[in-house]
């Protein structure tokens, strides 16, 4: 059975997988990318037959191939240029990062032949809709709960930081709670508001490192899937194999 290496890098962390054709056989965390690469150069034994990447960074191009040409035989880096299981509709699809890329394809994975809201929680948070029928259709950005608290703090004279841990109460009942409460349950609203735009029955799948904020608030029925980009990135290895 081949193995596949899915990387995937963040704002604030990298995710790695490895694969054993489909099964998932582990998973880390690290903090940097210079981080995950020292280590899978480590511990990995030999070189993987497939490896793909994405990220929400700018990299050059033909410096990251180098770098993560010992890793694999076969390196791709994630873009909406390359063969895909889905249908971009975007209209700047060179702009739309790698990330909601691979979530999208990791929602059709789980949810074939479902309308999805896949909403990925980290520094942004990101709503993107896959049709039932497997094409990108489009979403929004908005600012991750933590970049909330920080832009009231920074933009205002009065109102300090808060930490996301702590009461979550309906209504605010001091400062703190008001902030926190606005903040996470203001996301709650938008992720509800954009389910409601959608069919009865689109899924909706949730994502990111923030996810575990919302899921005790949310009304909606939804799938928490913390691997879902690299679940995309392993299809997507899969789709460009087949072809």
């Amino acid at each position: 059975m081949d193995t596949r290496l899915t990387i995937d890098e963040g704002n604030s962390s990298t995710k790695a997988a490895l694969w054993h054709g489909d099964v998932m056989a582990a998973v880390r965390s690290y903090a940097s990318l210079d981080a995950a690469l020292a280590d899978l150069a480590a511990s990995c034994g030999c070189r993987a037959d497939a490896l793909i990447f994405c990220s929400v960074c700018r990299r050059d191009s033909d410096e990251l191939r180098a770098r993560l040409a010992p890793l694999a035989r076969r390196v791709m880096v994630l873009s909406a240029s390359m063969p895909l299981p889905l249908e971009i509709t975007y209209r700047t699809p060179a702009t739309l990062g790698a990330d909601r890329i691979a979530a999208a394809v990791g929602a059709a994975t789980i949810h074939p032949g479902r309308t999805c809201l896949v909403v990925d929680m980290g520094t942004a948070i990101t709503y993107d809709v896959v049709s039932a029928d497997g094409r990108y259709l489009g979403g929004n950005i908005a600012p991750g709960i933590f970049v909330r608290l920080e832009a009231l703090e920074h933009f205002t004279s009065a109102l300090p930081l808060v930490e996301t841990d702590g009461d979550v109460p309906r209504w605010g009942y001091d400062t703190e709670t008001a902030l926190r409460a606005g903040a996470i349950r203001g996301v709650v609203g938008e992720l509800q508001y954009y389910r409601h735009c959608l069919s009865t029955d689109a899924a909706v799948v949730l994502t990111g490192g923030s996810a575990d904020l919302i899921t005790d608030l949310i009304t909606t029925p939804v799938t928490v899937e913390p691997n879902l980009v690299l679940i995309g990135l392993n299809r997507i290895i899969n789709y460009n194999e087949e072809i």
